[in-house]
């Protein structure tokens, strides 16, 4: 069986998007085509693939897969990456729309002038509580969960958030000569403290208003950004006094622009999507 399939990235990060209302049966071999579809070298290559699939009580519902065949809660980039695809495939043809994820449902709002696609993702209360991120730790006096680990003899502290996914928040003097390869992997799998694992964000701290991220993201390695994980970051940022409520963050693809609304406690994320190439593989 040959399906059709639509390559896409947001700041870098990649995926392969399918049309599940299209293709029934590779949606129910997700995690197998994610696997091998994801390798560079012997597959179409990205961080995953991510399916548009039916939804009873939204637009569409969002399936993501990682590239070692993990399903995802829910990703940043690739829900903008959803957004534009379902579009421009008329399966959703609306500037605003709800998507659903396993973190819930998002609304998101796109911009469209000419081929310029942008778009912002209602992302929702950032989750704190440690049992729901989920971390084996306890909130601090502030309400805010940390945690400090020594890896291979280098200490770190983490501030813990999910944005429906997990994530481990790190600040350093330098995200270019932190070596992430090294350190992510670890803490990814330390699993007595993250049952479900985690993503790991290295940050460094520029001013009141912008952030330079690394990511590790569970299931796929280090990527060139990583939506949620900009979300958490700000957050943790916030939280420990580092920055305002409206920060830009660069990561190794591009900008997010994230603010975090006092009113209603919802993180707000801003930013782009592109469609590489199309094609057919065999499944």
């Amino acid at each position: 069986m040959r399906i059709c399939f639509t390559k896409m990235h947001a700041l870098g990060n990649d995926y392969i998007l399918i049309d599940g209302f299209r293709y029934p049966e590779a949606l129910a071999r997700g995690s197998e085509i994610a696997r091998s579809w994801s390798d560079r070298h012997f597959g179409v290559g990205g961080d995953g693939v991510i399916f548009a699939a039916p939804s009873a009580s939204a637009d569409v519902m969002m399936r993501m897969f990682n590239a070692d065949g993990s399903e995802s809660e829910m990703c940043g980039n690739g829900i903008r990456q959803l957004a534009r695809f379902v579009y421009e495939k008329n399966l959703v043809r609306k500037n605003h729309l709800c998507i659903e994820t396993l973190a819930g449902i998002k609304e998101i709002d796109m911009e469209i002038q000419d081929n310029d696609f942008r778009i912002t993702v209602d992302m929702g209360v950032p989750i704190l509580e440690p049992e729901k991120i989920p971390a084996r730790v306890t909130k601090g006096g502030d309400g805010v969960a940390r945690i400090s680990l020594e890896i291979e003899g280098i200490p770190f502290d983490f501030t813990l958030v999910s944005m429906g996914n997990p994530h481990a928040i790190t600040y350093v003097q330098d995200v270019n000569t932190i070596d992430v390869h090294r350190y992510g992997p670890k803490v990814e799998h330390t699993t007595d403290i993250f049952p479900r694992r985690t993503n790991v964000e290295f940050i460094q701290v520029l001013s009141r208003k912008e952030l330079r991220m690394r990511v590790w993201e569970r299931g796929s390695g280090e990527t060139l950004a990583c939506g949620t994980g900009a979300c958490a970051s700000v957050v943790a940022s916030i939280l420990n006094g580092f920055t305002d409520r409206q920060v830009r963050v660069h990561l190794l693809g591009g900008p997010l622009d994230i603010r975090w609304e006092e009113t209603t406690g919802h993180i707000v994320m801003t930013g782009d999507a592109h469609t590489v190439f199309e094609g057919e593989k065999e499944i």
